[in-house]
């Protein structure tokens, strides 16, 4: 098979190989072998070295005159995310930008979900792996202090919840990932090596969390709203698109209202004609028929409706191929409520894509009415078969485009497209599993209104559907409100949601927003087509481009 080569392919493929040097975690998260004893440099001079890299090939990218649509849509990709990656390394956001999801100690954590465990030879390689915790955030610390100098520290309420996420990573309130790491080991001559390691590492993330609260806290601000200029750049990185805030703030009110009407509708029907959203999810949540006790349970009902979901739409709507047909549910070793997905390894075979969940601690039941929807996000047609399809198609996308480039407004805009699209072809007909799509939907929909409102500081709007404080200025307070008005959610996870927002700034409307503009693009092929429209051409064609900026999607569907 023919695989790109042309001079834009040539020039992303070596700038992964050079990437990859520089950031061997993300090595690791894209299944890229050879790296996995590594670990970044996040000392000021790690950083210059990839703003380096980033600047000498966005410049020799501009410079390269395509020669085919093809090659249009790869420098397009390229172009686009490169140019946005260094106008955030300027603005310093990677370098100071702490939360608890996003920043470098949750990547330092996470990436030993995804090492490979088989062999003693592969323990050997997890201990030099965590023998390196301590120095890395030795250097971390450093590029901190150096933003801090220059005025760029995070909001107090970003240090010490990730203080407080990294406690719950060693033990001292949660589970102690290092220790559970460490006993996965198999006996003999590897496991005291391993064992020493974790200690080394855990201690390391004791010391960090216990500098974050004591040294760099003091000298973090107390406003939590970013600004304007900061949330535009943020908001264009998650989408690779440039949005009017102000009317999309607008849109995700109206959005909202609809979609809860639209719950009012199926909750008369299963709830005696009582229209109450509140009522109705209480009331599926205590159905037997809609629960299921135990996380092993759980995970294999996960499991289940994945692989039918795999099974039936293989085919029919859409083409996947046998070697991406394996996803696996997962139940993650920490416990702090998120759900996410990772891709398979580079080879396919190393390692399957996986759906995660890190169930909090004391769940052990399981209301499946939301989470049917859930699956369909991270596995198919969602994340799943969105990522591991573009893995496969050598003969259409460079490396670099299959394994680096993504683009949170096209991924989760697909995945929560993918959600409303299973209601389309017939896959939601139970009434519970339709409610529990809208839910999710109004969800998305809430933080829309509570991300751009909180960080622009907007006015409610007077005449909002709802009635709500017209006229107040939104802050972190007036966020909480809501999202316990709207969201159908334990109390402690809207507050971990809230914090999410305010530390990460344009990263939860790239779903809902990814989704409109999904919606839009479809809406545009149908109206350029006219009765040749296909949809499932749609799809393959669009999920053939790879993952791109949206703006960069829209330019490239319009030529198909």
């Amino acid at each position: 098979m023919t695989t790109p080569n042309s001079p834009i392919d040539q020039l992303a493929e070596r700038h992964l190989e050079q990437d990859v040097v520089l950031d061997p975690i993300g090595a690791t998260e894209m299944g890229i072998a050879g790296h996995d004893h590594e670990l970044p440099d996040f000392t000021p001079d790690g950083f210059a070295a990839r703003i380096d890299l980033t600047r000498r090939s966005l410049a020799e990218a501009r410079a390269i005159e395509p020669s085919s649509p093809r090659e249009e849509v790869a420098k397009d990709a390229f172009v686009e995310r490169l140019g946005l990656q260094l106008e955030t390394y300027e603005a310093g956001v990677p370098q100071h930008q702490l939360n608890a999801i996003s920043s470098v100690p949750a990547a330092l954590r996470q990436v030993f979900d995804l090492m490979p465990t088989a062999t003693e030879q592969d323990w050997e390689v997890v201990a030099i792996r965590l023998n390196q915790i301590g120095t890395t955030l030795d250097g971390y610390r450093d590029t901190l202090l150096e933003q801090a100098a220059r005025g760029r520290v995070s909001a107090v309420r970003q240090v010490t919840g990730l203080a407080d996420r990294i406690a719950s990573w060693t033990g001292a309130d949660g589970d102690d990932f290092f220790a559970g790491l460490a006993a996965q080991a198999p006996s003999g001559a590897v496991q005291p090596a391993v064992e020493a390691a974790a200690s080394s590492a855990r201690k390391a993330f004791e010391e960090f969390g216990a500098w974050l609260t004591a040294e760099l806290a003091p000298r973090a601000p107390e406003r939590d709203a970013c600004g304007r200029e900061v949330y535009e750049l943020a908001s264009r990185n998650f989408l690779g698109a440039k949005v009017d805030l102000e009317e999309t703030y607008a849109w995700g009110w109206q959005e909202l209202a609809r979609i809860e009407n639209d719950m009012q509708d199926i909750a008369a029907g299963l709830n005696g004609g009582d229209r109450n959203i509140e009522a109705t999810a209480a009331l599926l949540d205590n159905d037997p028929a809609r629960t299921i006790q135990g996380k092993d349970a759980f995970r294999d009902w996960m499991q289940q409706l994945s692989d039918t979901a795999v099974a039936d739409l293989g085919g029919t709507h859409f083409d996947i191929p046998d070697e991406i047909r394996t996803l696996e549910c997962m139940i993650a070793p920490t416990s702090d409520g998120s759900i996410y997905y990772t891709t398979p390894s580079e080879d396919l075979t190393t390692r399957p894509g996986r759906m995660w969940w890190a169930v909090p601690s004391g769940v052990e039941k399981f209301a499946t009415w939301r989470e049917v929807t859930t699956v369909y996000h991270e596995g198919v047609p969602g994340h799943h078969l969105q990522c591991a399809q573009t893995m496969l198609r050598t003969d259409l996308l460079n490396r670099w485009q299959r394994l680096a480039c993504w683009v949170s407004g096209h991924g989760e805009g697909w995945a929560l497209y993918a959600e409303r699209l299973m209601e389309e072809l017939g896959y939601l007909e139970d009434a519970g599993a339709r409610f529990g799509m809208l839910d999710a939907q109004g969800f998305r929909a809430a933080r829309v209104i509570v991300d751009i409102g909180m960080h622009l500081e907007l006015e409610v709007p007077r005449d909002n559907p709802f009635g709500w404080r017209p006229g107040e200025r939104w802050n972190a307070a007036l966020g909480f409100e809501f999202l316990r008005a709207h969201c159908r959610m334990e109390t402690e996870f809207l507050r971990a949601e809230l914090n999410r927002y305010l530390g990460w700034p344009g990263q939860a409307p790239s779903y809902k927003v990814g989704e409109r503009m999904w919606l839009q693009a479809r809406e545009e092929a149908k109206q350029r087509k006219g009765s040749a429209f296909d949809l499932r051409e749609f799809h393959r064609d669009a999920l053939n481009l790879g993952s791109l900026g949206l703006d960069p999607l829209r330019r490239a569907l319009a030529k198909l």
